[in-house]
């Protein structure tokens, strides 16, 4: 299930995002990556422990404790950190699949990567290339998206980032482990949770409501890993 979240940040807030971003020195992207992806991967991200990067990663997060959509598709239990990076001059990432498990830097604290997630902090006409590609079991599905747009995704698919051949994508992207770890099982909550939300606006019966409620709250307690 891919989710996209429009305009989780103005495009006001990216351009200073960006702004502050690029004036931080920038590592080897390899440096985040396992020995089989890094063979593929070609581009630069801020270090974790980058404190500018600390406190943007922060304020994304906050915002999307906030966002309604994120909070209902993602179910989050745990939030790794936002890491950032950005990729130009035919920097790409290939085909890959991310660690299942991965250790909080500086914490005792380990995330499993249900749902990944890509925050686009570039205007998609300023580069070409850049496409975030995800295989899934409808084929190969392309993602570039305006700038302060989110995509989550399932952290078990194979994806990769298609070479920028002008201009540079710069993105943020992170993991969640997910209070319900399976793809499918998150799909049926969320379809359910839109409904519910949909008939309470147009004040559906009250009778009928709290039945389709009970029946989120059971699955939801049948399928969550707390």
């Amino acid at each position: 299930m891919l989710i996209e979240i429009a305009d989780l940040f103005s495009p006001q807030e990216v351009t200073e995002m960006r702004r502050v971003l690029l004036d931080q020195p920038w590592v080897d992207g390899k440096q985040t990556a396992g020995v089989r992806s890094a063979r593929g991967k070609f581009n630069r991200q801020l270090a974790e422990d980058n404190e500018v990067g600390l406190l943007l990663g922060q304020r994304i997060l906050q915002r999307l404790s906030d966002n309604a959509l994120f909070m209902s598709g993602a179910l989050p239990k745990r939030i790794y950190p936002p890491l950032f990076n950005r990729y130009s001059a035919g920097e790409s990432f290939g085909f890959h699949i991310d660690n299942a498990i991965r250790g909080i830097k500086g914490v005792r604290e380990r995330v499993r990567t249900d749902v990944s997630a890509t925050l686009f902090l570039a205007d998609p006409h300023s580069y070409d290339g850049g496409e975030l590609v995800i295989r899934d079991t409808f084929g190969e599905r392309s993602v570039k998206l305006p700038a302060g747009h989110l995509v989550l995704y399932p952290g078990s698919s194979v994806h990769k980032v298609n070479p920028v051949t002008r201009g540079e994508r710069v993105a943020s992207f992170f993991w969640i482990e997910s209070l319900v770890r399976e793809d499918s099982q998150r799909s049926l909550l969320l379809d359910m949770d839109v409904a519910i939300q949909r008939l309470t606006t147009q004040q559906a019966d009250d009778e009928s409501l709290l039945q389709l409620s009970g029946v989120y709250h059971n699955l939801l307690r049948r399928w969550s890993d707390v």
